[in-house]
Parts: C-alpha cells; sequence; structure tokens
C-alpha cells in the first residue's frame, strides 16, 4: 500500500503556474514502511500537481461576491421545531438569515477556490440575526359613497368599494371583502308582468382555430358541417381554396375557422329569447384563422471543442457551446422560439495534456540615457553646445511573452515571441526611468615647483654637456568620465653644464634604547653630492637663488600625448579566457591600446622628440582588456494578428501585422540590428458577407369560411365578408439563391407577416377602385399632394356611398420640405488641439509628440429640424453636425530665473572663506508652469551655490631691507666701539604681483609689522665676543609649561679684562600660543552639491577645503602640519546626486469614444490620456485635465410607440368578450423629456420588433346585471416596514387591488375573486397607525384607525389596544332621569337635569310664600323673628372606578 502525506504549500510562478508538492511511500499493509518497487507503479499516486499560487497584486482580480440575504426565518429550537408566531409578539421577533459567498474572478465572474480571495481578505459572514415583524393585517381603505340607485321599479342594489392599502405580511390576517352591497331603500315593486327589464346582446368568445371535417367538404369544392366535437382524429386535408402557395423553404400555412355563441341576456342577468336582442347588423359568429403552429427548431449540433486545449486545472475552465437553427417561425399564436444557443463550463482533463502556458511580462534592456530629453524641458530653445551629460530619461521595450519553464530557459537562449499584453496579468514593469551621464572633468593640478638643478638626462650615460633643468607639478584631484582630461606635470628646459648628484650615506654610532647595551638604533646621514668630486653639496641656503624671472630663453619643453585609441587584438598578446575587467564588466581576451606622443615647445609648437628628455617620454602602448562583441538581439516575431474568421461587410481590405522587439542593441562589431521589424499583409481568403433579404410571394385569394359552415351557422350563402390570405415568405441571398430561414432572422429584424384580413365585398357593401398614386410635388414647402379613388359598380347609384366622410374619395397631405432649422445645442466643448500625423510607434513616447497648447478647436453640437419641428439628421444644417470656432489653450511658462551671477569674492582674505553664486527670479510660472524654488531667505535669491574658497594669509606681506651699520650713540667721534642704533627700510607688497610692487601698508599684518630701529653695539676690543644665539631647542608638541626650551652661543673672543663674558644659553618655558604652537587641519563645510556646466541634475561633486591653523588661529603654511605627522582627511570630495527636475510625462490622447447615446440630445464623447512618468522635483506639474469631452452631433431618435388599448370592440354585441387593440406608430424626438415625440413615416423606424400578441389582447364588456371585476385602483404610498419607528427595510412595498361589483343578487354566487398586487418601490416612509375616538354621546363614540398620514384605515391598528365604543355604569343607572357621567375616580349615576329644575322651582316658590305671609304678619302684628328654611342638600352617589378597560 502506499501512503501520502499532506500537500505542501503552492509554490512557482504566481497565478495556475504554481507546485504544490507531497511525498509519497510504500508501506506494508501491517503499517511498515518499504521500499517503492514492493508497490504497484501503476497506481501510484502523484507527486506533485498544479495549483493557484497567490500572489499580491492577485487582488486586483479577484474578489468575494456575495448575495442579498435571504429572508428571516425563525430560529429553530434545538429539536429543529420552528417556533410559532405567539400572539404575545410586541414589535418582532429574533431569526437567522443566510446568504451565499463565493470568490470570483473579476473578468468573467467565474468561481474559482475560496482560498485565493482569503489571502486579501477575510471570508464575510454566511449567516446574521435578524428580526421578524410580528404579523402585520391587511389594511384597506375607507369604503367610498354608495352608489346611487336606479330609477325605476324593482329590486335595485347599491355598492360601495374600498381599495387595498397595505398587504398582509409575516402571517398577517388576509384582506376583507373589499365590496359591500345592499339593496336600496324603499323598493317599489313592479305590477306583475310590468317589470322593466333591458336586453343586451352578449358574444362568447372565439373558439379555437380549427379545420373542417372531411365530411364537410363535399368533391365540388363545397363544404358541409359537422358539430361533432368529440372526434379527436387529425386529419390533414388539402383544398384550393386552403393551400397556401408552396415553396421549398416556406411555412405551410393552414386557414381554418373559428366559432362563437352569442345569446341574449336579461338586466337581472337571466337568458332571454335572441328576437328580444334582434340588432343590424348581427355580430359574425363564424370567421376565418390561421392555423396555430409553433416555433419549429433543428437538432442541437454536436457540443464544439472546449476553448481550452491544455491543461488549467478546475480554477480556470474553459467553455463549449452548441446551437440549433430556427426551421420555421411560430404563426397563428403558437409557442415561440426556445434559446438557440446553449453554453457551458469544461474542464480538460488528462496526464498526456501539456500544461497551458503562462505569460510573463519582459523588458528589453535600457535603451540610451538621454540627457536631451531634460535639458529641452528646461529650455525649449536648447541646442547643443557641447557635451550633454547628468541626468536624462533613459526608456526600454515592456512586452508579453510566454513564461519558459526554467531547465528549458538554460538549454535554449532564444528570446521569447511577444503576444497581446492582455495575456499577462499583474502590474507591467515600468517602461522608463530617470538615468545619469557622467560629466567628464578635467584634472586639478598643482601649481609648478621651483626648477631644478641642470643634471644629465642620463647619469649613467652622459652625453656631452646638454642637460635640464625640470619642474614637477602633481595631480590634487583626478579626471571624471570619459572626455577628462589631465595636463602635462613636467616641463623641461635645456640647460648646459650639467652636474650628476647622488647621495652619500653614512652610519652613525649604536645608540641603545635602554642602558649602555642591547637594542639600539643608527642615526644615518645622507649627503648630496656631485659625482665630480667629494666635496660636499652647498647648505640648503645656499641652494635657494633669488633672481629676476624670466630671464632665460623661452624654451619650456613636454610631452603631449593624444588620447588612448580603442582596444584592439594584438597577435602579440597570447589571447586569455574571458574575464572580469576593470569596471565589473564581461570581457573577452586581452588587447592592446597605443597613442601618440609629441614633444612641444612652449605650449605653441611641435618640435623633433629628441629635443625632450626621453625620460619623461610617456607610454605609447598598454595592455587592455577587449570588450565582448555584442549581437543584435530581437525576439521573434510575433503570430500574424488574426485574419476574421467571419465575413466581412463591403469591399473593405483587412491587413494582418506582425512585429518583432530589439531587446539588446549591437555593440563593439556585434552583428547588427535587422531593418525590418513590422510586417503588414493583406488577409487572404476574406469572404464577403451574404445579403440576406426576405422575398414575398404574392398574397393568395382572400380564402372565406367554408360556404356549409357559414351557411350552417350563419344561414346566408354569400361568399362575402371578412377573410384572410396569405403568402409564402422565403430566404434569398442578394444572388437570389434560396437560403437557410436562420440566415435572414440574422440579418433582419422579424419576418414580414404571413396572413392578413381582407374583405370580400358582398352586395351591400361600397366598392372602390384603388387608390391612384400621389400628385408630383412642388418646390414650395406650402405645397400638398393628394391621390384618388372611385366608386365602382352598382355602388355609385347607392346614396350611403356617396356620404364622403364615411367614404372619402379624395386624401391629401402635405409635401416633404427641404427647409431647415439649426440651433446650437450643449456647451462648448474643451478646446481641442489639432493632432499630428500619427506613425505606428510601439513603445513608450517619452517626449510626447502632441502639442499641448497653442490654436485648436472648439465644438458645439447643432440640432436640426425641419420647419414643422422635427428633429432629422443634423448633416441637414451642417456636414459635420458642430458648430466650430478658434480656441487657444494658453501654453504654460514656467519659472524664469537669470543666469548665474559672477562668483563672489571669498569672504575671508585670509585662509578659508566661503564664495557664493547666485541665481534671481525673473518672470513667476502662469497656467501650470513650473514652480519657483522657494526663496533662500538667508541669501534672499531664488538659487545659489556656495563653494569653500581660500585666500593665501601672505599675499600682502613686509619686505625688509638689511640694516644699516651701526651708529654708535656717542658724540665722541673718537670712540668705534660700544652701544648704538641701526635701521632699515621697510615697505608692504602683493606677493602675487611678479614686480613685486610696493602698496599701502594697511594691506599688511599691522601686528607683524618689522621693527625700523633696534639697538646694536660695536665690541671695543678688550671685550668678549660671543656668537650669534643659535635656534631655540624644539618645545614638546604637547606645550608643557613644565618644559623648558634651550638656546646656546659660544665664545668666539675672551675678554682681554678680568670682567666675565655673557652667559652662553639661556632658558624659558613653553608656554602655549606664545613661544610654543599647535598645528591641526581646519576643514571646511561641504560644498553645495557641483555640476558640470554642461548639466543640470543629475550626478556632481560636493568639495571641502584643507589648510593648516596655528593654535592661536593663525592659518600657516601645510608643511607645518605635515611636518607634525598629523592624520590628514581622507576625503576632499563626495559625490552627490541633484535631484532632476523632470515635468510630467504624458501620453498621447486615445481615440474618441462612441458617444454614450445613440440618438437625441445629451450624448457625449470622451477622450483620455495618462501619466506616462509623474512630476519629479520641482517640475511641471501634471494637467488636472486628463480627459476631454465633447457633445455628439444631435441625431433624430426614431422610436415604435405603442398607442393606447382602444375600448372593447365586440364586433356588433352589446355586451359579452371582445378584442381591445392598440396602434403603433414611428414617432421621433430629441431624447429630452420635455420634447414632444412627433409622428413620422414607419419607414423612418426601421421594422417593427411587436407582435401581433402585443398589439391585441383579449378583453370583456359586463352585461347588465353581471357581477364583474372593477379597474385597477390606484397605486398605494409606498410604506417600508418599521420597528419602534426605524426603517427595517431598504425597499417598501405598494399594493392596488381590484374588487367585484354585485349588479343582480341573483348572480353574486358567481362574482369573480377579488385580486391584490403588490410591488417593491423605493423612498418608502415609515407610517404608524393608532386607535382615534370621537366625543361620547349617550354612552357611545365612534372608534377608528388612522394611519399617521391622516388616512383612515381599517387593519393595522393593534385589536388588543381598542377603545371601547360603548360605555356602561357599575352599578347600572336605575333610577328615572339618571345616566352615567365621568368623575375623576370612574363613572357615577347622575339624577336627570330636569329634576333638579323642578325642586328648585318649588323651593322658590315656598320661599315666596313664606316671605309673604311674614310680610302679612309684620302689617296685621307685630314684627316677628324671620324664619329662613334650606332645602337639604342632596348627597351625591359616587362609585369606585374598578379598573375595567372597556370603561
Amino acid at each position: 500500500m502506499s501512503s501520502l502525506s499532506p500537500w505542501g504549500r503552492c509554490t512557482g510562478d504566481c497565478g495556475p503556474g504554481g507546485v504544490q508538492s507531497r511525498a509519497v511511500w510504500c508501506f506494508h499493509i501491517e503499517g511498515w514502511t518499504s521500499h517503492l518497487s514492493n508497490c504497484d507503479e501503476s497506481n501510484r499516486p502523484p507527486k506533485e500537481r498544479s495549483c493557484f499560487r497567490v500572489c499580491d497584486w492577485h487582488s486586483d482580480l479577484f474578489q468575494w461576491e456575495v448575495s442579498d440575504w435571504h429572508h428571516c426565518v425563525l430560529v429553530p429550537y434545538a429539536h429543529g421545531e420552528v417556533k410559532p408566531r405567539t400572539a404575545e409578539c410586541v414589535m418582532a421577533q429574533h431569526g437567522l438569515q443566510h446568504r451565499t459567498v463565493h470568490c470570483v474572478q473579476k473578468l468573467n465572474r467565474t468561481m474559482v477556490a475560496n482560498e485565493i480571495c482569503e489571502h486579501f481578505a477575510p471570508q464575510p459572514p454566511t449567516e446574521q440575526a435578524c428580526l421578524i415583524p410580528c404579523p402585520r393585517d391587511c389594511v384597506v381603505s375607507e369604503f367610498s359613497p354608495w352608489s346611487k340607485c336606479s330609477k325605476g321599479c324593482g329590486k335595485k342594489l347599491q355598492h360601495r368599494t374600498r381599495a387595498v392599502i397595505a398587504p398582509p405580511l409575516y402571517g398577517g390576517l388576509q384582506c376583507p371583502n373589499l365590496t359591500e352591497s345592499r339593496a336600496c331603500d324603499a323598493p317599489m315593486s313592479c305590477p306583475l308582468g310590468e317589470e322593466e327589464y333591458t336586453f343586451s346582446l352578449k358574444v362568447g368568445p372565439w373558439s379555437k382555430c380549427r379545420l373542417p371535417h372531411l365530411k364537410e367538404i363535399n368533391l365540388s369544392g363545397r363544404t358541409v358541417l359537422d358539430f361533432s366535437s368529440d372526434s379527436n382524429e387529425q386529419v390533414t386535408f388539402r383544398h384550393q381554396s386552403y393551400k397556401a402557395h408552396h415553396h421549398s423553404k416556406s411555412w405551410a400555412i393552414e386557414i381554418g375557422y373559428q366559432t362563437r355563441q352569442v345569446w341574449c341576456t336579461r338586466s337581472d342577468g337571466k337568458n332571454a329569447m335572441l328576437s328580444l336582442c334582434t340588432q343590424d347588423p348581427f355580430p359574425l359568429t363564424v370567421q376565418s384563422c390561421v392555423m396555430p403552429k409553433d416555433c419549429e427548431t433543428s437538432e442541437w449540433s454536436s457540443w464544439s471543442p472546449c476553448s481550452k486545449t491544455c491543461r488549467s486545472g478546475h480554477l480556470m475552465p474553459g467553455f463549449r457551446s452548441r446551437s440549433r437553427n430556427v426551421k420555421h417561425v411560430a404563426i397563428g399564436g403558437g409557442k415561440g422560439c426556445p434559446e438557440l444557443l446553449e453554453k457551458e463550463a469544461c474542464i480538460v482533463e488528462g496526464e498526456l495534456l501539456q500544461q497551458c502556458p503562462r505569460y510573463s511580462w519582459r523588458t528589453s534592456e535600457w535603451k540610451e540615457c538621454q540627457v536631451s530629453l531634460l535639458l529641452e524641458q528646461h529650455d525649449p530653445h536648447w541646442h547643443v553646445t557641447g557635451p550633454a551629460c547628468g541626468g536624462g530619461i533613459q526608456t526600454r521595450e515592456v512586452y508579453c511573452a510566454q513564461s519558459r519553464p526554467a531547465a528549458a530557459t538554460l538549454r535554449a537562449k532564444e528570446v521569447s515571441r511577444p503576444v497581446e499584453k492582455t495575456l499577462c496579468m499583474g502590474p507591467a514593469p515600468s517602461a522608463s526611468q530617470l538615468c545619469n551621464v557622467p560629466c567628464s572633468t578635467d584634472c586639478i593640478v598643482s601649481a609648478w615647483s621651483a626648477w631644478g638643478p641642470c643634471v644629465h638626462e642620463n647619469c649613467r650615460d652622459p652625453q656631452g654637456r646638454k642637460g635640464f633643468r625640470t619642474r614637477q607639478r602633481h595631480v590634487l584631484m583626478e579626471s571624471t568620465g570619459p572626455a577628462g582630461h589631465c595636463p602635462h606635470l613636467v616641463e623641461s628646459v635645456p640647460c648646459e653644464d650639467p652636474i650628476c648628484y647622488r647621495w652619500l650615506a653614512s652610519e652613525g654610532i649604536c645608540i641603545p634604547d635602554h642602558g649602555k647595551c642591547g637594542l639600539g638604533h643608527r642615526i644615518l646621514k645622507a649627503i648630496c653630492q656631485d659625482d665630480r668630486g667629494g666635496k660636499p653639496c652647498p647648505p640648503s641656503q645656499a641652494l635657494q637663488e633669488y633672481r629676476l624671472c624670466n630671464d632665460h630663453s623661452c624654451m619650456q619643453l613636454y610631452w603631449e600625448t593624444s588620447p588612448w585609441g580603442p582596444c584592439s587584438e594584438d597577435t602579440l598578446v597570447t589571447a586569455l579566457n574571458a574575464t572580469i575587467g576593470w569596471n565589473g564588466e564581461a570581457t573577452c581576451g586581452v588587447g592592446i591600446q597605443t597613442r601618440k606622443v609629441f614633444c612641444v615647445k612652449s605650449h605653441v609648437r611641435q618640435v623633433m622628440t629628441k629635443r625632450c628628455p626621453d625620460s619623461t617620454r610617456p607610454e605609447t602602448v598598454r595592455p587592455c582588456f577587449l570588450p565582448c562583441k555584442r549581437d543584435c538581439i530581437v525576439t521573434a516575431f510575433s503570430e500574424w494578428t488574426p485574419c476574421p474568421r467571419l465575413c466581412q461587410a463591403g469591399n473593405t481590405t483587412v491587413k494582418q501585422s506582425r512585429y518583432r522587439i530589439i531587446i539588446q542593441e549591437a555593440a563593439n562589431g556585434g552583428q547588427e540590428c535587422p531593418d525590418t521589424l513590422f510586417e503588414e499583409r493583406e488577409c487572404e481568403d476574406v469572404s464577403l458577407c451574404p445579403i440576406y433579404r426576405w422575398k414575398p410571394q404574392k398574397w393568395s385569394l382572400c380564402i372565406l369560411v367554408p360556404e356549409s359552415v357559414r351557411q350552417r351557422i350563419t344561414g346566408t350563402r354569400e361568399a362575402c365578408g371578412k377573410g384572410l390570405q396569405t403568402r409564402a415568405i422565403s430566404c434569398i441571398s442578394d444572388d437570389n439563391q434560396p437560403a437557410e430561414m436562420m440566415e435572414c432572422l440574422k440579418q433582419t429584424n422579424g419576418m414580414p407577416p404571413l396572413a392578413q384580413e381582407c374583405v370580400v365585398p358582398c352586395r351591400e357593401d361600397c366598392t372602390f377602385t384603388a387608390w391612384s398614386k400621389f400628385t408630383p410635388c412642388s418646390a414650395n414647402c406650402e405645397a400638398t399632394q393628394s391621390r384618388r379613388r372611385q366608386l365602382t359598380g352598382k355602388s355609385r347609384k347607392k346614396e350611403k356611398c356617396q356620404d364622403a366622410d364615411l367614404y372619402p374619395l379624395v386624401e391629401t397631405e402635405v409635401c416633404p420640405c427641404d427647409a431647415f432649422i439649426s440651433q446650437p445645442y450643449g456647451n462648448w466643448s474643451d478646446c481641442i488641439l489639432p493632432e499630428g500625423r500619427r506613425e505606428p510607434q510601439r513603445g513608450l513616447r517619452v517626449q510626447g509628440d502632441s502639442r499641448e497648447c497653442g490654436e485648436g478647436m472648439r465644438f458645439r453640437a447643432v440640432a436640426c429640424s425641419d420647419k414643422n419641428g422635427r428633429p432629422v439628421d443634423p448633416s441637414h444644417c451642417s456636414s459635420s453636425g458642430y458648430i466650430q470656432e478658434e480656441c487657444v489653450i494658453p501654453c504654460p511658462f514656467d519659472c524664469k530665473l537669470s543666469d548665474w551671477s559672477s562668483w563672489g569674492s571669498c569672504s575671508s582674505s585670509c585662509g578659508i572663506g566661503v564664495k557664493i553664486r547666485s541665481k534671481w527670479l525673473k518672470e513667476k510660472p502662469y497656467n501650470g508652469g513650473r514652480p519657483c524654488p522657494k526663496l533662500d531667505l538667508k541669501n534672499q535669491a531664488q538659487v545659489h551655490e556656495a563653494v569653500p574658497c581660500y585666500s593665501e594669509c601672505n599675499q600682502y606681506s613686509w619686505v625688509v631691507e638689511h640694516w644699516s651699520s651701526c651708529k654708535i650713540n656717542n658724540e665722541l667721534r673718537s670712540v668705534r666701539c660700544g652701544g648704538g642704533t641701526q635701521s632699515r627700510k621697510i615697505r608692504c607688497v602683493n606677493t602675487a604681483d611678479s614686480e613685486g610692487g610696493a602698496v599701502n601698508s594697511s594691506l599688511c599684518n599691522q601686528d607683524e609689522i618689522p621693527p625700523e630701529t633696534q639697538s646694536c653695539s660695536l665690541l671695543c676690543p678688550n671685550e668678549c665676543v660671543m656668537s650669534e644665539w643659535g635656534l631655540w631647542s624644539k618645545c614638546p608638541q604637547s606645550c608643557d609649561p613644565h618644559s623648558m626650551q634651550r638656546r646656546t652661543r659660544h665664545l668666539l673672543r675672551p675678554s682681554l679684562s678680568s670682567r666675565t663674558c655673557a652667559e652662553d644659553s639661556q632658558v624659558r618655558p613653553c608656554l602655549l600660543n606664545e613661544n610654543c604652537f599647535q598645528f591641526q587641519y581646519n576643514l571646511t563645510e561641504w560644498s553645495t552639491c557641483q555640476l558640470s556646466e554642461n548639466a543640470t541634475c543629475g550626478q556632481g561633486v560636493r568639495t571641502r577645503l584643507l589648510t593648516c591653523v596655528r593654535s592661536d588661529g593663525k592659518p600657516v603654511a601645510m608643511d607645518q602640519c605635515e611636518q607634525h605627522n598629523l592624520e590628514k582627511p581622507q576625503r576632499m570630495s563626495i559625490p552627490c546626486l541633484v535631484e532632476c527636475v523632470v515635468n510630467c510625462q504624458l501620453s498621447g490622447w486615445t481615440a474618441w469614444t462612441e458617444c454614450s447615446q445613440t440618438c437625441g440630445h445629451g450624448g457625449r464623447m470622451s477622450r483620455t490620456r495618462f501619466i506616462i512618468m509623474p512630476t519629479q522635483g520641482e517640475g511641471r506639474p501634471c494637467p488636472t485635465e486628463l480627459n476631454q469631452q465633447k457633445t455628439c452631433p444631435v441625431t433624430p431618435c426614431y422610436s415604435w410607440v405603442l398607442g393606447n388599448w382602444s375600448a372593447c370592440k365586440l364586433e356588433g354585441g352589446d355586451c359579452g368578450e371582445g378584442v381591445q387593440v392598440r396602434s403603433r406608430s414611428c414617432v421621433v424626438h430629441n431624447g429630452l423629456i420635455s420634447h414632444t415625440a412627433v409622428r413620422v413615416e414607419d419607414a423612418l423606424c426601421g421594422e417593427t420588433p411587436f407582435q401581433d400578441s402585443v398589439l391585441k389582447q383579449l378583453c370583456s364588456v359586463p352585461c347588465p346585471g353581471d357581477c364583474h371585476l372593477t379597474e385597477w385602483s390606484e397605486w398605494s404610498t409606498c410604506e417600508l416596514t418599521c420597528i419602534d419607528g426605524r426603517s427595517f427595510e431598504t425597499m417598501g412595498r405598494q399594493s392596488r387591488s381590484r374588487t367585484f361589483i354585485i349588479r343582480s343578487s341573483e348572480n353574486q354566487d358567481s362574482c369573480p375573486q377579488q385580486v391584490l398586487e403588490t410591488r417593491p418601490c423605493t423612498g418608502g416612509k415609515c407610517y404608524h397607525y393608532t386607535w382615534k375616538t370621537s366625543l361620547w354621546n349617550n354612552n357611545e363614540r365612534t372608534v377608528w384607525c388612522q394611519r399617521s398620514d391622516g388616512i383612515n384605515v381599517t387593519g393595522g391598528c393593534s385589536p388588543q389596544a381598542r377603545p371601547a365604543a360603548i360605555r356602561q355604569c357599575i352599578p347600572a343607572c336605575r333610577k328615572p332621569f339618571s345616566y352615567c357621567t365621568q368623575v375623576s375616580h370612574g363613572l357615577e349615576p347622575s339624577t336627570n337635569g330636569r329634576v333638579k329644575i323642578w325642586v328648585y322651582g318649588v323651593s322658590g316658590g315656598g320661599f315666596l310664600i313664606m316671605i309673604f305671609l311674614v310680610f302679612t304678619s309684620y302689617l296685621v302684628c307685630k314684627k316677628p323673628k324671620p324664619h329662613q328654611s334650606t332645602p337639604p342638600q342632596q348627597k351625591p352617589l359616587t362609585l369606585a372606578y374598578d379598573g375595567d378597560l372597556d370603561m
């Protein structure tokens, strides 16, 4: 048995080219592994398989595709039972909803493995919680008012209707009845036998079309009718009057007949005798018809081969297709044609199949760096003034080619042929980049040294008395670049009496390093000595002389060399193997380079070579590495562009082309590139598309219903009336050859009619001649044209035929007019520049060859109409369909700076400083030009360069003359010894001036001014004579103040007297900056990046200067630092980079797109350009306008328009089943909603796309007494399902309904069902429903439901929350004249108001009587005490509120 490890990671190329591997081993059935040979090799599982390796750029190719969320379903219980919708639902219940998630390819929407998309984004959730709103009952509107009762006696009905506002949702109650009927009040019964009825002729629907039975047709061509409909036999019959014209390719049309019933109905819905409804003309009960036949197609073709013929895996399947043709179209209302093309995915499997090719981006080598492209951006008028160098742009070709396995690439060096770029996925490599051409700089050399002594050219072989004096200079900075040049470094002048010098070295004694013995060192002494004798060389002071310059002949001689020639093969040099040269490039052997050497005199002319010293003669030959020859490498030609497989219309010449790309230019004598990179040829065997058209035959005679059938049903024998005529239609090619029907169906829209209605006039009908042709039109736009016809036969004598309104004999119409009105439409387009002629060019155009500014044209569309205001083609008004006018796109003006100023003076007059040059702003940019650099606030300049500079500190120095003789300060002339003074002259001179002329003494350092006088003494003969002081000994470099320095002198003549001589030594401490100094190198800051004069950007150099500075800050000569062996900085110059300022580079404009609309106003065309290279640095920014638009010419829109449905035509009946028709008409409009369409000739719209079923439909007219459906109600307002006032969904819904109307109570059982329609809608609102109540009236009130927009409805409000419409007292009111009233805590019985008035009346009357009695007693008797009596108060009866909800 074999065992498998899991598949490993997908490795290899991006996409389907990846490979997965796994380990396969053989193991025994008992579990131990064994050798692979023990397992059956034929059953061995594969170790590798192809896989899809996901790379980052695949995120642009694949994405998650999610469906909409499915309906929310209730969460099931643990056992899978769905929760019931409980009555306790308040607002909503919890549920779950699902959706499907797939990873798809964006290009063709095919599904791939989910792992690919999971590499970029997690898989979206497929399940989420949701809410299911509580059940919503159907909501209906209020009833309409009751219909009016008709007058007359008998039982009458009146009705009222209502409409559906919201359908039942989520299990809510269905809609109630939308109709209510009731009998009219106080119906007046009719006397017996005198009931008032109306009678209507009712027509039934037409039966299906059928053919007569054989027995209905006699041999003479007459037919007999058989009404037996239970016969199922199908008899095919052919009869002269029923047979269409036959054609080999045509559809045989059979004409049959159909019938309908006619009966008389009473207004109460009952049938009556037909004689009560007889009218003239009587409706047709039989008519001709076309026997329906379904569309007939051929069998399916076999499946086409799979579009993929190689292995690509299940992630990228191919497809295959099959088709079938139409043999016969449907006629007579038969079933239409099914789908004619079928496609399905297919995957090609099989180990023998090769893997599908994979493609990847390839590039050529970078082309030569072009500096001129950037220089022209800086200055459009730039022209070559010297070798251009610095920053530039280089390009390369980018192409798509088939990927090869690594092993095959190593074996074959063939370059893959380019293929279509669409085959390569992922971003393409850049086709351009910034580059740098190194600038050449000459050597920087030091000043000349002093002339040396006169020496023999060769001391070993002295030639006579001829010698040379030489001087040297050395290279301070090497040259750079290919054209960098170094001047000569040695000059010679001839001299006479030369001397050869040599060094004589002697060794001193050995001085031990430690103690008195052991290792030590010797001090060597070297003496410069000439060869003539043993005389020592003069001291160094004597080797220096000062004299006036140029006192010798101008005879400087030096060697001049030509540049080195190319490296060439040398037969004498042994060929070496290919190696790596100095610059790291591969080389092929060793060769030699040569150059010429000249002896030049005084920079003027060439002289004989023997006049220059041979010892300094430069080399003329040197070895070099031979560069390898590089042959031109081009790709193979691409495949020829495919010739069209399909036929071509017209006489167009189709060409195919192929190309190849240079990916390596020839170099070093390699094979040159071919001249032909693009080839073109005409396609062969391109077939012209045949033009197919329908060929109709003549219409047949008008075919009527068979005579026997007509006579049996209608009782008439006259063969007249409506019939049908047919024709055969075949498909033919442009050379009149018969063709398949499918060919004509492909090229035309639909098929001409095969049958049409016709009329055979009856004896009583009016007959006419055919219409004449229209009369010709005059040139006048107001002219009309007419045509005529005449009555024929007996019709000329019939009175009804003379009625010109019914039967017009003349038709008049307005003539077409060629006067057109032009009107501009839309805005002006962008300013469009003329395009130069474009050559077919592959690859990138770095310098866009299309102009970006200047004079152009702008366009405005023209709307053209005739004198009636109908839109017509704009070519009638303007050849191009546009108004044009000139325009100007202002050219961008870059920031303009001045030229470089001269270098300023060094900021320091002595030592190191900085010198600066600047550029100033001349003109500011505008129109999108290159912006200016930021102003340097420190230097107040737009651009500046700073470099270090060095001024010699001893440029102005003091020059002293010799001291005068010592002048004794004694007045006695006789004394010639003792103290005195001596003087000298000093002056300030410019050392750079060869004349040494004096300058103003203020220019010299005043601190270093030498003394003009000094004390002196002349020693008397008896005094000690001491020598001059020697030099002070050196202080240690650390200038330690504890260290001392010493100087000495020695006695030259002792004193003759006893006086002691002066001291012979002196010491002093080493004090820093007084007698001891320290030295250090001083470095300047780095300069700004310096470019060559011919460069504007790219590689440059930054330099700094080095000086030697004493510890007291005084600059000194460099040898001071060198003597102290100070560490010298290594780099005095470093490379640097000046960023290239690159203007935005744009591609050319693409071609104009197709118009966004096929006709009418509002269409736009656009074109686009792309950014090839974005702006860099302070380059000219990219324009914001990367696409341009212009309005399309306003062409008229022709379209077929369907008219409104006509009234239901019953063809003679009063009610029943009929037909509605609508017309189609060709109209023209300009595409605007506000523009009214105008009818025009049908020919302008082309063939009609409408079938007969679109133009005709069945309908019915209810008879009096019939129960029938109303028209559809208006669509209700769009309503959203909401929970707690918040929208539950994005799409709302609206409804409409049809209900039935009962005309007669006897027929109400046969009423149709009411109909409800619901459709989704947008822009819906949330509505809420609340109960509304009226005021109480006699313990009753009205309760209704109202929607939040104020509409009263039925349904929608919660039944549990419905307020009570009737109220009762608890306990009940049982007293007379009492009723319920509302108090704060409930309802209480109260007495009636009439009781209160009576009590008040009795009390008031008693009170008046009492007053009268009292007054009488007062008058009769004495005055008594007044007596006052008040009626007892009534106690109110109060009832407690028991909390009943119904109160």
